[in-house]
């Protein structure tokens, strides 16, 4: 992809992401610093800073007179991740419940009987995009930048296994029950049951994804 104008490292750093997550540089790539420079037409120092900036998210690795590589996640990574992620997300549900309004509770209404339609129509793809766009405005609520930056950061780690836990046999139905849940609890105003109800949310999608990868595996298994 070429850059047409004087680009800032964060433009490179955003193009690189974008082939990243879209598989095109895949896990454990070298990133030949050359070749990139060249497709982008730039100098190597941008894209050295950009490959910096991606090395402190995680999406990067760098190996000292060996270069750069695009990481890989693990299986620990993502048991190590997502109780994290849980943490902080149950958080956000807890602040939420106490911020939102009923103007606020009314739009994310909207969003779950989109989700149930979705999930209905077993479309999977608008399904995790009406998903994103709930987390999303429940991390809105909770109305801290400390955490939606620090969840936004490992999401973009847990998106390098490029793994969807809805594929998992009778996860969709399981999401959304979950989704209700958490709904339910914001609705009555309680914090402390938006919060456990989030939680149990993201550790079971923990769950699906592990029980994805293992059928991956024995599926291509000789």
């Amino acid at each position: 992809m070429r850059i047409v104008h004087n680009s800032l490292h964060e433009e490179v750093a955003d193009v690189l992401r974008r082939r990243i997550f879209d598989g095109e540089l895949a896990p454990g790539m070298f990133l030949d610093e050359v070749q990139l420079a060249q497709e982008m037409s730039i100098s190597r120092t941008p894209l050295r800073e950009a490959l910096k900036v991606l090395t402190a998210e995680g999406l990067v690795r760098h190996e000292p007179r060996r270069g750069c590589f695009v990481a890989e996640v693990t299986e620990q990574d993502l048991d190590e991740i997502f109780p994290v992620i849980a943490l902080l997300e149950g958080r956000c549900a807890h602040e939420a419940a106490l911020n939102a309004t009923d103007a606020d509770l009314e739009a994310l209404e909207a969003l779950h009987a989109r989700l149930a339609r979705h999930a209905k129509a077993r479309r999977i793809g608008d399904y995790y995009q009406a998903n994103f766009a709930i987390h999303e405005a429940i991390i809105g609520l909770a109305g801290n930048r400390w955490l939606a930056q620090v969840i936004t950061d490992l999401r973009k780690i847990v998106k390098l296994a490029r793994l969807q836990q809805l594929h998992a046999p009778g996860r969709l139905d399981q999401s959304l029950s979950e989704h209700l849940a958490v709904f339910a609890a914001l609705k009555a105003r309680d914090a402390e049951g938006a919060e456990a109800a989030m939680r149990t949310h993201l550790t079971r999608q923990r769950v699906a994804l592990r029980d994805l990868s293992r059928a991956q595996r024995t599926k291509v298994a000789p």
